[in-house]
């Protein structure tokens, strides 16, 4: 039951959002000096004045909301829910003004998919776009990866408040007994990764002849958006621009690993490299991935379409494992989805439809949610074919050990059956708008899912109510509907109070 509202929740929510509203602002100075530093003057004005503006928002909340009391769930999870759309219209006001999208809508639908981590795009004119521009698209995807949460826990948020909006934003587990360090936790394994990958990625560059600045700027922003599986790009052809499997590899490898749950990089961290090997979700993760890779294999049988197996794999792999993961790279054009046979296609919609694992940078159901159904299923077989007295005990390592319970199973099924809906209904809200199911339903997934990946539906000139959708689904399915639920309770409860 979702919890009944009061005015008085109002002055708390806003006090809160005014402190997160803060800390987005001040990463906005990044891009500002990104944009000073290579003498790009009108993007470095556009970024002041958006940092100008937030802190003047954020500074005016708290002024007026000074209440700093204790949130409760309620609360908690409205301000997880607003703050995302908040900071949605502030990031998309230095990309509408940078004159790249159609309107300001488009400049919305890219902020949020990039703080979402999905990497649809409707930008104009990409390879051509300043460089503070596009760091602030890539630096969205590692805000959203983490959390914007996180950010306010980091710097503003203690006390008994922090856990609710932590949970808020679709995180379940506190890998260390405090929230506060769990956020910092996180943002020390992203940081670290950060430097090797961008490292790694800065040599390849190298390698490749690339200028430094340019492999600098390239690695960096390939990174952000591999490891918080967001999918964008420096160029317009993804990462087809750099035609090389070297880079295909790296990349695949450092979103792999933004996949799998920061608990399991906790264990590996603090020397308990065995939980790779005793994980449940890891397990379940690996047999997806070679189910779903079966099925694109399948579809191309009767049609095969490459020169030769090599060419296949690197081709048909790479997107499985991109879809899967929610990362939303490409290394081929998404007019090449077009002559992919039905079957391969259904096989990269269900890859992106499960994603990757639970507090992860990953998005759609989450392998573990599966994971814990099939347990469940297990458990009601053991149930029917026991002795009436057996007590049916059915667990799994995850972290630690977990024996499973009924009210694990309901929620696993209640979500499963949410994201299922929500992308059913993508797909026929695209069918309505004149487009073929198979490519609908295609887009509604990868919305929906946070992934990315394009049958060509998504661009500046599709129909405004589709834009407004996907936006919509990429809320949702970034903060996996509980948070928003409560807060439309919230948005009902200020027109009804009694």
């Amino acid at each position: 039951m979702i919890p009944y509202f009061s005015r008085e929740d109002v002055g708390s929510i806003l006090h809160y959002l005014g402190k997160i509203i803060k800390g987005v602002g001040i990463l906005i100075l990044i891009p500002f000096f990104i944009g000073v530093i290579n003498k790009e003057w009108v993007p470095a004005i556009d970024f002041l004045f958006t940092f100008l503006l937030s802190i003047f928002i954020g500074d005016t909340l708290l002024l007026i909301f000074k209440e700093g009391k204790e949130i409760n769930w309620r609360q908690g999870m409205s301000i997880v829910s607003l703050c995302w759309i908040i900071v949605m219209f502030l990031g998309a006001i230095p990309l509408y003004l940078s004159g790249h999208y159609i309107g300001y809508l488009d400049a919305s639908f890219e902020a949020m998919s990039a703080l979402a981590t999905t990497g649809l795009t409707l930008v104009n004119d990409l390879d051509h776009m300043a460089y503070a521009y596009n760091f602030w698209r890539h630096l969205m995807c590692f805000i959203g990866g983490q959390g914007i949460i996180l950010v306010a826990l980091t710097l503003f948020v203690r006390g008994g408040s922090a856990f609710k909006v932590y949970v808020g934003e679709a995180r379940e587990e506190k890998i260390m007994p405090n929230i506060i360090q769990t956020a910092r936790f996180i943002w020390l394994v992203s940081l670290t990764y950060l430097v090797i990958g961008t490292a790694i990625l800065f040599g390849i560059n190298l390698w490749r002849n690339i200028s430094p600045g340019r492999a600098l700027f390239h690695a960096i922003c390939l990174f952000m958006a591999g490891w918080d599986t967001a999918g964008f790009a420096v160029q317009s052809q993804n990462v087809l621009y750099y035609h090389s499997p070297v880079v295909e590899l790296v990349t695949a490898m450092f979103f792999l690993l933004g996949a799998v749950n920061f608990g399991v990089h906790y264990a590996v961290w603090t020397g308990r490299p065995r939980e790779l090997l005793r994980n449940y979700e890891l397990k379940i993760y690996i047999v997806s991935i070679l189910i779903t890779f079966f099925l694109v294999c399948t579809g191309f049988i009767i049609h095969f379409q490459f020169p030769d197996f090599i060419s296949f794999f690197r081709e048909g792999f790479y997107q499985l494992i991109s879809a899967h993961t929610g990362v939303g790279y490409s290394n081929i054009t998404f007019h090449n989805f077009a002559y992919w046979p039905p079957l391969a296609i259904l096989g990269i919609i269900i890859a992106m439809g499960l994603g990757g694992s639970s507090t992860s940078t990953s998005g759609g159901i989450k392998i573990l949610r599966m994971g814990i159904l099939l347990k469940g299923i297990k458990k009601e077989i053991k149930v029917l074919t026991s002795p009436g007295a057996t007590v049916v005990v059915e667990r799994f390592h995850h972290i630690r050990d977990i024996v499973i319970e009924d009210t694990h199973i309901k929620m696993a099924a209640i979500i499963i059956i949410l994201y299922i809906t929500l992308y059913l209904t993508g797909g026929l809200i695209g069918v309505f708008y004149g487009y073929p199911f198979l490519p609908s339903l295609f887009e509604s997934v990868s919305a929906s899912a946070n992934v990315g990946l394009s049958m060509g539906i998504t661009s500046p000139f599709m129909p405004t109510g589709l834009k407004i959708t996907y936006i919509i689904q990429m809320w949702i399915g970034r903060l996996e509907f509980l948070s928003v639920f409560v807060l439309f309770r919230f948005l009902l409860s200020l027109k009804s109070p009694e």
